[in-house]
């Protein structure tokens, strides 16, 4: 067996190149990569790089994936060869206090695949501990399963801000964790989704997904929409899925007193938040980073058709065209919602 992977070399560069076979470890599983989704993380850092990790190049993009069991470390009992799973990418100590209390994305020892220095899975071999693969069901595609790992985010966040039957959520951010946040509320029961975007396409993709409303965030007062549609009392729960020191300081003024902001999107540089509208209303501010113990839930939502995460895939490349994928995501947000990098046929 040869291994090949997308190794990125700089900022926006990519390169077709053969890695090093992964060694399967007495708990691991190899596994041969099927499909890897483009993050908008790693597409943040493929064109911006991390600070302090200049040195990093070339490393291997990618941690949204599925593939096929083809060994099995000696300890290994969960997992067979010809298994196909879909991976948890983030592999954590698990001896310190946020691992054993069951909030293992706390971990500050955590290695997540992609995020540098840790190599992805953009490659066509993976090795990874078997306790952190998940056996797809039948009735699940290699290709459709990739999108786990982002729709555990969606869960993790609705779970997060206690979203339950009769609340009102508004999610700032049609892209596709604001689409898996929406479907997560839809499968808790939330009584009415509001969508806000900048993109009329992206409003009327989410509109196709189960908003009950959505609110063009340039061309209309957002603030005053959302509370035409409350009935001047604000979402229960505001959700923070674009990322952006707008947005984020958006959410204030759409929640209600007494309600929850959950912050997901990775906002960087100052965010000018009025803390005193926070504090005078009462809001809870309640952010969240990746998901934990999500996996299982989202698998079984799939499996029994409770979710269609196949439709947020817009586009499908071969390993050789991995750069064109990230071109597209990082460019092309307007028109698509996951770019989806194909490594091995089905």
């Amino acid at each position: 067996m040869k291994n090949k992977a997308a190794y990125c070399t700089g900022l926006e560069k990519m390169e077709i190149d053969d890695a090093p076979m992964p060694v399967c470890g007495d708990e691991d599983v190899l596994i041969e990569v099927a499909y890897c989704g483009v993050c908008g993380s790693d597409a943040h850092w493929y064109a911006n790089g991390e600070a302090g990790f200049e040195d990093v190049y070339p490393y291997i993009l990618g941690h949204e994936f599925t593939g096929v069991v083809i060994e099995t470390g000696s300890e290994v009992s969960n997992l067979k060869i010809g298994d196909r799973v879909v991976v948890e990418p983030g592999k954590t100590c698990g001896k310190c206090k946020w691992c054993k209390e069951g909030r293992y994305n706390l971990c500050p020892d955590i290695r997540f695949l992609s995020a540098p220095r840790e190599q992805g899975a953009m490659q066509k071999y993976v090795a990874h501990p078997a306790s952190l693969c998940y056996k797809l069901p039948e009735n699940v595609s290699l290709k459709t399963g990739a999108l786990i790992e982002p729709f555990a985010v969606g869960l993790h966040a609705v779970e997060t801000a206690e979203v339950t039957p009769g609340k009102t959520v508004a999610i700032l951010g049609c892209g596709c964790i604001g689409l898996c946040v929406l479907m997560a509320s839809k499968l808790y029961h939330a009584a009415k989704v509001i969508m806000l975007d900048v993109f009329e396409e992206k409003l009327q993709t989410a509109l196709a997904f189960g908003a009950d409303a959505v609110i063009h965030s340039k061309n209309e007062d957002a603030a005053a929409r959302v509370m035409e549609l409350t009935d001047g009392m604000g979402a229960d729960i505001v959700f923070e899925a674009a990322g952006t020191p707008v947005t984020t300081a958006m959410t204030e003024k759409l929640v209600m007193r007494g309600g929850v902001i959950t912050l997901i999107g990775c906002t960087h540089g100052e965010t000018p938040f009025e803390f005193y509208h926070i504090i005078e209303k009462e809001v809870a501010i309640k952010p969240i980073f990746r998901y934990r113990n999500n996996y299982q839930t989202a698998i079984k939502a799939l499996e029994g058709g409770r979710v269609e995460l196949d439709r947020l895939i817009t586009g499908e490349y071969t390993l050789e065209q991995a750069k064109e994928a990230f071109d597209t995501a990082l460019y092309g947000k307007q028109d698509n919602i996951k770019v989806m990098v194909k490594i091995k046929d089905e």
